[in-house]
């Protein structure tokens, strides 16, 4: 595949949908329309499930444009100079967009549960900065995890990634991006666990994370990122857990 030496430019689709992502964002924030969408708001909000699920499913696909996607464009970029097929590059986004659209059903899903939970305890429910605290400790410890190690260097490597399992046709495509999307969710899930107990278009959350998550995939120095990012979540959390007033009320806090 001589092509992975010179890449071509991908569409202007692939570019615009992460700018169009940001921009409802941004105008769902200013209009005061962000609260709507969070997940807590939709399961306690009366709503039949299915169209909760529904309207939570729109929006957290639209945060993963938004944060998500510009950390796999390199790997799209050598697909889209393989391929030069708009159906396969689709079926590859496609694919990509299944496997973050399912964990984000299972998110909701268990935060609807946790919700029942929560409410039959109500010592919990008085102390909510205690699931936000133990989000951060987990996102925190999974940073120093073998599966992140294994899942990062899947995604670093894109060149890689391409001519081990490069095959022809749409079909083959929309599983390339399954695969790399598995590999993505496998290395980032943790840090959009605190992107969900954030909400849909908090911009200041969705920025940093999406800064942190994009150059640990393609930063110059993206590996000594990794632990010390580690170290500030799970130590953030275990302030937190001791002094809720350090949770932000976006997580949860007081």
């Amino acid at each position: 595949m001589s092509t992975l030496a010179l890449p071509r430019r991908i569409p202007l689709a692939v570019p615009a949908a992460i700018a169009a992502a940001w921009a409802v964002a941004l105008a769902a924030e200013a209009g005061g329309a962000a609260g709507a969408l969070h997940h807590d708001g939709l399961i306690e909000g009366g709503l039949p499930a299915w169209a909760a699920l529904g309207l939570f499913l729109l929006s957290w696909q639209l945060m993963t444009a938004a944060m998500m996607l510009p950390s796999s464009v390199p790997l799209v970029r050598l697909f889209w100079a393989t391929s030069q097929r708009r159906a396969a590059l689709a079926a590859f986004l496609g694919g990509y967009g299944v496997v973050w659209g399912l964990f984000g059903a299972a998110a909701f899903a268990g935060d609807a549960l946790l919700h029942s939970v929560v409410h039959a305890l109500p010592a919990l429910e008085q102390r909510p900065w205690l699931i936000g605290g133990s989000v951060l400790v987990v996102a925190g410890a999974f940073q120093f995890s073998s599966l992140k190690d294994a899942c990062l260097d899947e995604c670093r490597h894109p060149g890689v990634f391409l001519m081990r399992r490069y095959q022809r046709g749409v079909r083959a495509a929309f599983g390339l991006g399954r695969a790399h999307g598995v590999f993505c969710l496998g290395c980032c899930w943790a840090l959009m666990l605190v992107m969900f107990a954030a909400g849909f278009a908090n911009l200041a959350w969705m920025a940093v994370l999406a800064a942190v998550t994009a150059y640990e995939k393609i930063g110059r120095h993206g590996r000594r990122l990794t632990p010390v990012l580690g170290v500030a979540l799970a130590g953030w959390g275990a302030v937190v857990l001791a002094h809720p007033g350090w949770l932000p009320t976006s997580l949860g806090g007081p």
